[in-house]
């Protein structure tokens, strides 16, 4: 029996080029919104196409924070709404996807007076905003407790500190988990397909696009009854496509996270940093078996597709948890360095992009080209369910409920009150309900599909799995969000990247020249994200 679920790029092109008749909506866009809406309304009985132009998540969504958060920063800008709803979704997706969203203990540290009872009240708010979508209740440390909790941290002039939970999630595995789900419920996503023009009919209307095979060549065209832009930090351009005097909507902003070794955080809770001298928080996040910190917020002027982090940004985030770590980080302890660009919608005011709001905003232009922008990982489900409602009036579609509050996602499973942390030794459990084929498969070809590398926690069973299952193109695809190994050390993944290539290849039918190419293209990239490349 075949696996509606297992996206398979051939099948989806014959799909996406061999349809006589329009789709109800067309998703440009597979980050988490894009995936978002193409769920929401596949699961309300929709005929759905989703177009990205490169990977899934490739642009921002696979370079968070790995949080998924009520926000502590909107309940000190008083945008208390957005933290409550953005809590409500925290606890929804933990119940929809307990294998790849976890709790996680932080805190905050107190080195001031007035900070136990400014915080101190503070997270009691959060937790009260929180209600029965609560992951576990805040309360007052005192100094040996921060120090037993955070062994690291800068023990001079400690006070103590605040704890409270958020949770815990990889952005990208979430990702092909939504993916999946749509898929299994009938809709045909695709990637490296760019939408290269908009299709209007006679009266004006949006009524397709034009995209084009990045893999295969050549353009195709399909129709669609409505037509949504989720393509994030690069909204604006697909706009454009509909109108090309559009005003800009997204005022870019770029975030900056470094991953250093987990000697600087050895325990399983993480540091919250409530105020940075640019007003922002910071967090130092114990993730995979190493320390993940962040995160930046810098305006931008122009989007991207491969942002690199400035020498400012860099240091900012070293000299800043030097003040909270007993041991300074410096530049040659960075695995890693990456950034993402927050989709922010532009507001007036000469405010720094730290103040814009996380909200999202949908927008319908003349034309009837529906555009989501905004929002924040967290709430992607809302953001969906607001755009499949707007969709469904536009276009006059079957209106039926949205049935994604309690919709579980790929590879659910029973949840495990005692799990931690995201595992740094293990990855199998972020699989689920296949972990077990997965180990399977590493078993069975223990030389080929075993451990790849001494410093990653992935193996090529991973890299195999991904092939066949998630729509994994590239050594870039399996590498860097199928598997986390750029992210982790970028080193250590462009020497895996040789043996990645291999098992590619053998999946997916290609020669030695493409490995060559592949493992050059890899290198290249991992070179940007390593302090002595991004130097070069």
């Amino acid at each position: 029996m075949t696996d509606r679920s297992s996206l398979d790029r051939a099948a989806a092109l014959a799909a996406a080029v061999g349809r006589d008749r329009p789709w109800d909506l067309l998703v440009v866009g597979g980050g988490a919104t894009g995936a978002g809406v193409a769920l929401d309304a596949a699961a309300r009985g929709l005929d759905v196409l989703l177009l990205e132009g490169a990977d899934f998540g490739s642009g921002t969504s696979s370079r968070s924070t790995k949080l998924v958060h009520g926000g502590v920063r909107y309940l000190q800008q008083g945008n208390v709404s957005l933290v409550v709803e953005a809590l409500h979704e925290r606890g929804r997706l933990r119940a929809n996807a307990p294998h790849l969203v976890r709790d996680l203990a932080f805190v905050v540290p107190r080195y001031e007076w007035w900070e136990a009872p400014w915080y101190g009240i503070g997270l009691k708010v959060y937790d009260l905003l929180a209600g029965r979508y609560g992951f576990g209740s805040s309360r007052l440390l005192d100094r040996e407790e921060a120090l037993a909790a955070i062994p690291t941290l800068e023990a001079a002039g400690l006070r103590g500190g605040v704890r409270y939970h958020d949770g815990q999630f990889d952005d990208a595995r979430l990702l092909i988990a939504i993916l999946r789900t749509a898929a299994a419920h009938g809709a045909v996503v695709l990637n490296q397909a760019p939408v290269v023009r908009l299709r209007h009919g006679g009266d004006g209307l949006v009524a397709g696009a034009v995209f084009h095979d990045r893999e295969g060549g050549g353009e195709h065209e399909v129709r669609a009854r409505a037509v949504v832009n989720a393509t994030g930090p690069f909204c604006d351009d697909v706009r454009r496509q509909d109108e090309p005097e559009a005003a800009p909507l997204i005022a870019p902003s770029q975030g900056v996270h470094l991953v250093l070794d987990r000697s600087f955080l050895p325990g399983e809770a993480a540091i919250m940093v409530p105020r940075t001298r640019d007003r922002r928080v910071m967090f130092a996040i114990p993730w995979r078996g190493r320390t993940l910190l962040g995160t930046t917020d810098t305006p931008l002027a122009a989007v991207e597709a491969e942002p690199r982090a400035r020498p400012a940004e860099i240091a900012f985030l070293l000299e800043t948890a030097a003040e909270y770590l007993a041991r300074d980080p410096g530049p040659a302890d960075v695995r890693s360095v990456f950034a993402g660009i927050r989709p922010l919608v532009a507001a007036g005011g000469g405010r720094g992009t730290a103040a814009l709001s996380r909200d999202h905003t949908v927008l319908t232009s003349a034309s009837g080209l529906i555009t989501v922008a905004g929002g924040k990982w967290t709430t992607f489900r809302r953001m969906a369910e607001d755009v499949v409602d707007v969709a469904v009036a536009v276009a006059g579609l079957p209106e039926r409920p949205c049935p994604t509050r309690g919709l579980r996602l790929h590879g659910w499973i029973e949840p495990d009150a005692e799990a931690g942390p995201l595992s740094e030794a293990d990855p199998l459990p972020e699989y689920g309900s296949e972990a077990a084929e997965l180990a399977a498969l590493a078993a069975a070809d223990p030389d080929r599909h075993g451990r790849l590398h001494p410093e990653l926690p992935i193996t090529g069973a991973q890299i195999v799995w991904a092939a066949r299952h998630e729509m994994a193109r590239t050594v870039e695809d399996a590498l860097s969000r199928r598997t986390r190994a750029l992210l982790l050390d970028a080193a250590a993944a462009a020497e895996t990247a040789p043996a990645a290539a291999a098992l590619l290849a053998a999946e997916l039918g290609r020669d030695e020249a493409w490995q060559r190419e592949q493992v050059a293209a890899f290198r290249r990239l991992a070179a940007g994200y390593r302090l002595d490349g991004l130097r070069a």
